[in-house]
Order: C-alpha cells, then sequence, then structure tokens
C-alpha cells in the first residue's frame, strides 16, 4: 500500500531538520542516529496505515542541515530536535521508536520532555557506559574513530564489526565501503565518525529518572543479535531499569531487513504500554 508522504523542513537556531510525515492516527515516531529518514520508509508505510508517522534526518545528516558542521551530535541535542518536531506537528504524545543511536535520542527525550511521549520502544541502544567494561569499549570505539579519520575506513569498519561481534565477513565489508560510494552517504558517514559516534556511546542516561518512567519503557533486542555489543548494552539497560527486554524479529536492523514481521511485534509491546 503506497500512503501520501508529507515532505517538511523546520528551522532552528542551528540549521534546519528534514521530517517526513505519513497516514493517519495516533502518532509514531521512527528515529535512528545516523539513520536518516529513507531508512525507516517500509516501515512507516506499514504503520501508517492506521498511525501518523513522523520520520527524520537527524542533525546534520543528509537534508537536515547545520550552519556548523563540526557541531558534535549528542542524545540531547538530538531529543530536542524532536520535541521540536513533536511540537511543530502538535498531534499529541507519541509513541517513540528510536533504533540503535536514535533509541539514545528516545530515551533522552523521555527524560527531558516526558509529557512529549506515550511510549518509548529503545531498540538495541549502545549505551556502552553502562558495562561493566566501559573503558574498554571506550577505548575499542577512539580506535576505530582514529584509523576513520586517518584515511582506512575499511579498517575503521572491520574493527566496528569486530567490536560488535557482528559476523561479516571481511570481504563483504571491503565490498560495501570501499570503492566509489555515494558521496552523500560518505559525508554522513564521515561526519557519524568524527562528530557523532563517540558522543552517542559515552552518553550515560539519568536512570533514576528513567525509572520513573518504566512503565512505558521497551528495551528491544532483535533475536538474531544475541552476543552482540548492542544486545550486551540493551541488556544492561533493561537491568538497571528493572524491566525485561523484548525480543523483535531480525537483527540490529530488523525493523529495516523485514518490516512485515516486525510490525506484529511491535503491536503486541505497544498493546501493554
Amino acid at each position: 500500500m503506497n500512503v501520501t508522504v508529507s515532505a517538511n523542513t523546520l528551522t532552528t537556531q542551528d540549521g534546519e531538520l528534514y521530517y517526513e510525515l505519513r497516514g493517519r492516527g495516533p502518532l509514531v515516531a521512527l528515529v535512528g542516529a545516523p539513520m536518516d529518514a529513507d531508512a525507516f520508509a517500509p516501515l512507516a508505510e506499514l504503520l501508517a496505515v492506521d498511525h501518523t508517522v513522523l520520520t527524520t534526518d537527524p542533525r546534520g545528516i543528509k537534508r537536515s542541515r547545520l550552519d556548523d558542521e563540526t557541531q558534535v551530535s549528542t542524545p540531547e541535542l538530538r531529543a530536542g530536535d524532536l520535541a521540536r518536531l513533536l511540537e511543530e506537528v502538535d498531534d499529541g504524545s507519541a509513541v517513540v521508536l528510536g533504533s540503535s543511536g536514535g533509541a539514545l535520542t528516545a530515551l533522552a527525550l523521555m527524560q527531558a520532555r516526558p509529557e512529549l511521549v506515550r511510549a518509548v520502544v529503545a531498540h538495541e541502544p549502545p549505551v556502552d557506559a553502562l558495562l561493566e567494561d566501559r573503558e574498554v569499549y571506550f577505548a575499542g570505539t577512539d580506535a576505530i574513530i582514529e584509523r576513520y579519520l586517518a584515511g582506512d575506513v575499511v579498517g575503521a569498519w572491520k574493527k566496528f564489526m569486530v567490536q560488535g561481534n557482528i559476523d561479516i565477513p571481511d570481504e563483504a565489508i571491503e565490498f560495501m565501503f570501499g570503492g566509489e560510494r555515494d558521496p552523500q552517504a560518505v559525508k554522513d558517514e564521515r561526519r557519524w565518525f568524527a562528530y557523532e559516534l563517540r558522543a552517542t556511546t559515552r552518553w550515560e542516561p539519568d536512570l533514576e529518572v528513567l525509572r520513573g518512567s518504566r512503565s512505558r519503557i521497551v528495551v528491544g533486542i532483535g533475536e538474531a543479535s544475541a552476543g552482540q555489543e548492542c544486545d550486551l548494552t540493551s541488556r544492561a539497560l533493561a537491568e538497571r531499569l528493572g524491566i525485561e527486554p523484548v525480543l523483535f524479529p531480525g537483527d540490529h536492523t530488523g525493523f529495516a531487513d523485514d518490516p512485515a514481521a516486525f510490525v506484529p511485534r511491535l503491536g503486541e509491546v505497544l498493546a501493554r504500554v
């Protein structure tokens, strides 16, 4: 089913935010970091059958412009952006599904502006700061960033996959990240490595505040992500909040790889919050 997509731009004090709206019904926001609105489009199409669905490019990524392209992207800044978008849409409190860095955006929004949020589904949040061996992960991330900025793109991605315990053959990584690539994708990737990855994975949630809203928080983990870094971080967050994590179909990008399988599980989860 094809639904009408409304493409919009919201001017902010430090740039512009690109966002899209689909459908009609209770408001759902789908957010990533660095994933942009296009990555969520197939899921948004399915949800728009009976929801108003908001998707957006996070600050400095793709169509969301920053006046200062060297500005560091933190979960708090991205949560402020999302709050502005929800206020602009003005369609009541939202269910916010955040993936990866976007899950931290959603949690930061719940901390700062809980009145805007009906529920948060934090899908595989990379909260390395909650791991017992956090310093090992911090050092590993620093090394990955250093290698990328030194020009070894493929080597940086290989180290990233090793640290994340994500089993992708070297040849596949070389195919994905070597050779000729889309210039916009390369620009967004560089921004993520240089100005977003470190601030995102080192973010420490306010657990005391979030515990007060834990009945409205779902920590999601992909069924195929067992043993991966984001499986460990998600379980650490759920344990600290005193809630049970919820398994979703697929892995870290299950919502994008097979949205038709993801939507029924999401519906079941939201019916309980």
